[in-house]
């Protein structure tokens, strides 16, 4: 690395995000690109290494997460800025594509690079004003293996076929002309929803990408746009929400405070008035007893994802679960805008076992016995919540009705609730939070498939070998 040259890159696994500090040290300046809500990773990092954060940088208004530039702001009195396409609701200093800023040695260039959204840009680094491009900031213009779906802005008035040939020239006519040698550092890894093929590794180069990436391979515009439109995965249900609340002046979040201890009774008093409770712990304990009308979303995985395909923004929310898990679960459902955590009843499991009256258990079927349910209830109902990309590349367990996770509540309708369900996923994490929400909402049998479509396989494979 350069020698005035600090840079960090931060992984928040759970929501598959990527953020940067960058400073000099020659000068102390520095910068946070795509900053995640709790921020005090940056500010303590900052503080260790001889650093003031002076801007806060963001490649667009994302829709995944909500961002922490305002909390950083209020923090350190750093500047917000974006894009000069990029309109939100606050104080910003807008940057012009080709603008330069100076940290001191280190030199950041800005490069407009629309397509997955509008606003979008990138942030090209040089270690010193006359320096070759060291790195790229690609936000989520370039993935490492795939680029920035282009869908995500069709309920507001841009068409995917639009933003995805404003794409196309951004990478060929913006990121493809810089050298090689420069790494390449996106805001996404493996297993956001902001693209569909994004690999595992954290970084590359443009001339890995230019060689490996689908979707830089040689082609038209046109089958550039049927390339990266087609198989792209239902959006999960708060990206809209969490776009538009990028946008606006909104509460801060103190990543330190502890959500309020509630007792049982009053989290079935916000339960009778509409808050969601939920519990998250993971599915085994869940299955074993839990609140009746509690859903589960387990914090040892994407909680606040799929947490945000089962509850409205706004909603309130009651968290049941481990004791010393409260904050850690508040703060996950910030990262998305989901502040209206009501309160949280501590060791659910003790509080269960002196009222079991208010217990319940959930069904967990293992493959074998959801194949004799099928053989011998002609009536049952299969419900497959994974996306429809899952489902093409392994195929589904015959008769199953595809209903993604995001779209499962707004399609309840569609499903009957007295008949006998089963739901699956690929692993049974997904299906845990389904079948829970389905029980929450009237379904009166429900089951789901423990180890989700990868245990039906290989229980089918080997009873065929059997046969």
């Amino acid at each position: 690395m350069p020698s005035s040259l600090f840079f960090r890159q931060y992984d928040l696994a759970c929501l598959s995000l990527y953020s940067y500090l960058i400073g000099d040290t020659s000068t102390g300046r520095a910068v946070v690109v795509d900053p995640q809500r709790d921020i005090s990773d940056y500010v303590a990092d900052a503080a260790a290494n001889g650093l003031h954060i002076e801007r806060v940088l963001e490649t667009h208004f994302h829709a995944d997460f909500l961002s922490g530039h305002l909390e950083l702001a209020q923090a350190t009195g750093a500047a917000i800025s974006y894009g000069d396409v990029a309109t939100p609701d606050f104080p910003i200093e807008p940057l012009a594509h080709g603008q330069r800023l100076s940290l001191g040695e280190v030199t950041l260039e800005i490069r407009h690079t629309p397509g997955h959204t509008p606003e979008s840009i990138s942030i090209v680094v040089y270690p010193a004003p006359d320096a070759e491009p060291w790195a790229v900031l690609t936000g989520d213009a370039l993935f490492i293996g795939d680029v920035g779906r282009p869908d995500l802005l069709t309920s507001v008035g841009r068409s995917a076929d639009s933003l995805a040939r404003d794409l196309y020239h951004s990478l060929h006519e913006q990121l493809l002309t810089l050298p090689d040698t420069t790494l390449v550092y996106p805001a996404h890894g493996a297993g956001s929803a902001c693209g569909k093929n994004l690999s595992t590794a954290a970084s590359s180069t443009i001339g890995e990408q230019r060689d490996t990436n689908y979707a830089l391979a040689p082609m038209s515009v046109d089958q550039f746009v049927e390339a990266v439109t087609e198989g792209q995965g239902v959006a999960p249900l708060y990206f809209a929400f969490a776009a538009d609340a990028n946008k606006r002046q909104r509460d801060l979040l103190d990543d330190h405070e502890a959500p309020t201890t509630l007792t049982i009774d009053d989290a079935l008093d916000l339960g009778r008035a509409g808050a969601v409770l939920l519990d998250t712990r993971a599915p085994e304990s869940f299955a074993s007893g839990h609140l009746r009308g509690s859903i589960n979303v387990g914090l040892d995985g994407r909680f606040a994802e799929y947490a945000g395909d089962i509850v409205r923004p706004g909603q309130q929310i009651v968290l049941l679960g481990d004791t010393g898990r409260g904050t850690e679960a508040k703060v996950r459902l910030a990262r998305i805008g989901f502040d209206a955590v009501a309160g949280e009843v501590p060791a659910i499991e003790n509080v269960l076992a002196a009222r079991p009256d208010l217990a319940t258990a959930a069904r967990r079927l293992p493959a074998a016995d959801v194949a004799a349910w099928l053989a011998e209830e002609p009536d049952l109902q299969v419900v497959d919540v994974r996306h429809a990309g899952e489902t093409m590349v392994g195929g589904t367990i015959p008769g199953a009705r595809n209903l993604p996770l995001p779209q499962l509540l707004d399609h309840l309708d569609e499903l009957d609730p007295t008949r006998p369900t089963v739901v699956y996923c690929a692993g049974g994490y997904r299906s845990s939070v389904a079948a829970s929400a389905l029980v929450a909402h009237g379904f009166t049998h429900v089951a789901d498939l423990i180890g989700g479509y990868g245990a039906w396989l290989t229980h089918t494979t080997t009873h065929l070998q059997e046969a």
